[in-house]
């Protein structure tokens, strides 16, 4: 593990104090002048290309480190991107005071080394069965990865088209770069890393076209993020800030979108992942998804999208008769809209207004009136007046006397009487006047007071699409597992029957599992010592011990990655794999029963 000496006890193991050795060399050899000097040649609208053989035979770390920046040295300018990396102060001083905690060069280094499942992902990503360390899938080979590398402080380099042959190779070129991001792109018909070689060339008759390296699969993903919810967070979070009550958000759109995926267009491989920081990526796997063209993508994200609106323009655009889908998602969405957006504090969001905040809550307002359900009822359409005036006197009155719930119910009920379709069965005491003035309403507004509760619920709750992450084959995504360098949490799958248990908070860091790792490793090597100590213990105990030890096979489990990881592994991996499994076998059924026919 890389950390600092001082940190260590009296009994540090020596593969510790190898590890502080390298990871100390390389803090304080600093990387070539040149490098800095040839990237200042470079304009930031341009890309550029890094290019490197995985067959290096460059084992040692800081081998490495000096190969990766000679190289860097001789870029020259073509396709790849370079941004300086942004001192943002928008998230949470929490969070920016925990990311230099959390993160680091030597503790990324450790987690691809140690803990990154480079076997669950190249699996993943082979749609086969079959696949080891060192074969994979015309699938895999062909796919696109991308890297995010930081050669110098606040410098980092955008390397696209890398591809590898196999686990082993991708493996080893991750160990090489120690990338701070990775992005997963489409499958191509070519392998990515020799697109370059598919330019037309009039004097070679080897070469082929380079309309001919274009994407042909990829996963249908979807990108939600937290910061497209600011207009309508009233729990105090803004930008990258987040909050358990503010997270509630993320839990019941994962519940919307899945359950749309499944029920409406059938699709069953579907993985969810936290994003790191402040958001969820879905992973649309089935084959059905992975085949559809940038037309049919489009298609299914403009399914689930629903205008609601802007800073400047919060109209939710939603129309009668209400589509059985978005009917469906307003049954999921109405109870968690009671629960987490009108309650008050600590529960919710408080948009039922309590006059009762005091002035350092995050949810009073400078300008608070005091009046039950401000906020709310101020976004009734003018011709509902009356039923804000009238519930504002009777919510006053009422006080804590009735829940959000009732509240909620009640001004619904009132809604209902004001357009004439709840008969005298509205507790209004001036329910005969609003029967009058339904007569006089016009069609066009009685339908904008019916679908204000609806509106309403979903400004607040329904999922807010990045659609275009989803419109396109060959748009880039950050690969599951890795770690946001901001915060230092790991992208782990999200287990979509448990959405109430997951805690973003509670995701482990890297200094977290390193942690994990050292008391795993002593208490191991402290048992193993005390059974190799007792002679009353007798050689079956001894053999129990160590095979105990053998039950480990990827040292993420020795971590609380285990949980997270073997979910992925065993509810969408294997259960992907074994259906993959019984097509192949139809599949080679028909062919030998063809033949037998011929």
């Amino acid at each position: 593990r890389a950390v600092f000496p001082s940190t260590q006890s009296n009994t540090t193991q020596p593969w510790i104090k190898m590890v502080m050795e390298k990871s100390t060399k390389r803090v304080r050899e600093p990387l070539p002048s040149r490098v800095n000097d040839d990237m200042d040649d470079i304009d930031n609208d341009e890309e550029v290309e890094m290019d490197f053989d995985v067959n290096d035979k460059h084992d040692d770390t800081d081998t490495i480190m000096a190969t990766a920046a000679a190289t860097t040295a001789k870029v020259t300018p073509t396709k790849k991107s370079i941004s300086n990396v942004s001192n943002s102060t928008s998230t949470s001083s929490s969070t920016n005071q925990n990311s230099i905690a959390h993160f680091s060069p030597e503790l990324l280094s450790q987690y691809y080394s140690r803990l990154f499942p480079f076997t669950l992902l190249t699996q993943w990503l082979s749609y086969n069965p079959n696949v080891n360390v060192n074969n994979s899938s015309k699938l895999f080979t062909h796919r696109e990865f991308s890297f995010t590398i930081e050669p110098s402080p606040g410098e980092e380099i955008y390397m696209r088209y890398k591809s590898f042959a196999n686990q082993k190779e991708l493996q080893k070129a991750v160990l090489k770069r120690q990338p701070r991001k990775i992005d997963i792109g489409a499958i191509f018909t070519l392998p990515p890393k020799d697109q370059k070689s598919t330019t037309s060339n009039s004097n070679s008759s080897t070469t082929t076209s380079s309309s001919s390296f274009k994407p042909n699969q990829r996963e249908l993903v979807f990108d939600i993020d937290l910061t497209d919810y600011d207009m309508v967070r009233k729990c105090g979070c803004s930008n990258a800030n987040i909050c358990k009550i503010c997270w509630k958000l993320m839990n019941v759109a994962v519940q919307v979108m899945d359950q749309g995926l499944k029920e409406d267009f059938g699709f069953e491989h579907i993985a969810w992942f936290y994003s790191g920081r402040r958001g969820v990526h879905c992973w649309v796997c089935d084959e059905e998804a992975r085949v559809l063209s940038d037309a049919g993508r489009s298609a299914v994200a403009n399914y689930f999208e629903v205008n609601l609106g802007s800073d400047k323009n919060q109209n939710v655009e939603i129309h009668a008769p209400l589509h059985p889908m978005l009917q469906r998602a307003y049954t999921t969405l109405e109870p968690m809209f009671i629960r987490d957006i009108l309650s008050p504090s600590p529960m919710g969001q408080n948009l039922i207004g309590q006059p009762s905040c005091s002035s350092d809550d995050v949810n009073a307002d400078d300008d608070d009136d005091g009046s039950w359900g401000k906020d709310l009822l101020a976004t009734l359409p003018p011709t509902a007046s009356s039923v804000a005036s009238e519930l504002t006197k009777k919510w006053n009155a009422q006080g804590e006397y009735t829940t959000p719930k009732e509240k909620w119910n009640e001004l619904k009920r009132y809604l209902q009487v004001l357009i004439g379709k709840n008969g005298n069965n509205g507790k209004s005491s001036s329910s005969s006047s609003s029967t009058k003035q339904a007569k006089k309403m016009s069609n066009a507004d009685k339908t904008k007071i019916e679908l204000w509760p609806i509106k309403t619920v979903f400004s607040y709750c329904y999922p807010r699409l990045d659609i275009n992450v989803s419109k396109m084959q060959n748009h880039l995504l950050k690969s599951p597992f890795c770690v946001h360098p901001k915060t230092g949490r790991v992208c782990v799958p999200i287990d979509v029957t448990r959405l109430e248990d997951f805690d973003p908070f509670a995701v482990p860091t890297l200094n977290q599992l390193m942690d994990e790792l050292d008391k795993f490793e002593l208490e191991q090597e402290g048992h193993y010592e005390n059974e190799e100590g007792d002679d009353d213990v007798n050689d079956k105990n001894k053999n129990s011990t160590k095979k105990k030890k053998k039950l480990v096979q990827f040292e993420w489990e020795k971590t609380s990655l285990k949980e997270p990881f073997r979910y992925f592994q065993n509810e969408f991996l294997h259960p992907m794999l074994k259906e993959l499994k019984k097509k192949e076998k139809v599949k080679n059924e028909k062919i030998a029963a063809a033949r037998v026919e011929f």
